[in-house]
């Protein structure tokens, strides 16, 4: 008899590894796995690693899902700046150097474009009304998307000096906009023009009344940003070794004045190197989402995301 359970156990736990084989292929990061969705995935999702075990925000019972990719001309050739629109019941995202933003419908799974003539637009959020906020590298400009449809510039200079190219954007309770300008879209042609640096790579504030108020600017490539679920800190993502290893690829995180007006302080949250993050979001578990690759190859090649969670100021890197 105990042979014979033994011999089941054994059975059941091939069988269960073919499965995850199957579905992951035979490298353990999956990067060669079978997105179809014909393959059965075993729970837990096996490209989930957990490397800290204070991390709570896996679900058990959830898998990795590729909602689209597109095929042939359609394809896409570089995905960002994902917003999550649940009133429309869709998600949009850039494809910047298609210069278009792409809309996923969540009721059919069906892929259409949103918006040609894009501005190469990057990162997206939406304000306290709902409305759509657009940082656009080519145009280097901050819109946004009205009820009505039409756009409106909120921003495109500082003093007079044209924007770099704004990269990401968070909206605080105020109603203020804090965007990102490490001027990524100014470098070369393929997510904007090639031009030259009027203004420093900087945070900025920009007020309900349209005033713009510099909060850093002392990071080498400001990109990605987020407030925590209480507003009192600021988490900014640098990408500066994309110009070389000797440059930054942390989070940073900054105190918010308690009028919400301007930051102080300024440490090391996170260091990422030799690879980096770029987009990052604060859900209200206390988990800091960060899109990661360079480096990190097992989360990079399938899609994954490096979690970090955090409690108050300890670094858990």
């Amino acid at each position: 008899m105990e042979r014979n359970r033994r011999a089941f156990l054994t059975a059941a736990a091939a069988t269960t590894a073919a499965a995850a084989t199957g579905a992951l292929g035979a490298d353990k990061f999956g990067r060669d796995r079978d997105w179809s969705g014909d393959t059965t995935v075993t729970y837990p999702e096996p490209a989930w690693e957990v490397s800290d075990k204070r991390f709570s925000g896996r679900q058990g019972n959830a898998t990795l899902q590729r909602i689209w990719h597109g095929s042939g001309h359609d394809r896409a050739l570089w995905c960002e700046g994902p917003v999550w629109m649940g009133d429309w019941g869709c998600l949009l995202w850039s494809d910047i150097p298609n210069h278009r933003v792409l809309r996923w419908n969540e009721d059919d799974g069906r892929v259409s474009v949103f918006q040609t003539e894009s501005g190469y637009s990057n990162g997206h959020t939406r304000d306290n009304g709902g409305r759509l906020i657009a940082c656009e590298h080519d145009t280097r400009r901050v819109r946004r998307r009205e009820y009505d449809g039409t756009w409106t510039v909120l921003i495109d200079n500082y003093q007079g000096k044209k924007l770099n190219a704004p990269n990401d954007a968070a909206v605080h309770p105020d109603g203020s906009i804090w965007f990102t300008d490490p001027g990524y879209g100014i470098l070369g042609p393929y997510e904007g023009h090639k031009a030259a640096f009027e203004l420093p790579t900087r945070v900025y504030r920009l007020d309900p009344s349209g005033k713009a108020t510099v909060q850093v600017e002392s990071m080498k490539r400001p990109n990605g940003l987020c407030f925590s679920p209480d507003f009192k800190k600021l988490y900014v993502v640098d990408t500066g070794a994309t110009d070389g290893p000797q440059f930054p690829a942390n989070i940073m995180v900054f105190d918010v004045t308690s009028n919400g007006t301007a930051l102080s302080g300024g440490k090391q949250f996170a260091d990422f190197a030799p690879g980096f993050t770029d987009g990052i979001r604060y859900d209200t578990d206390g988990n800091v989402w960060c899109s990661c690759g360079w480096g990190h190859g097992h989360i990079a090649t399938v899609s994954l995301e490096r979690i970090f969670r955090t409690t108050g100021h300890d670094e858990l890197g």
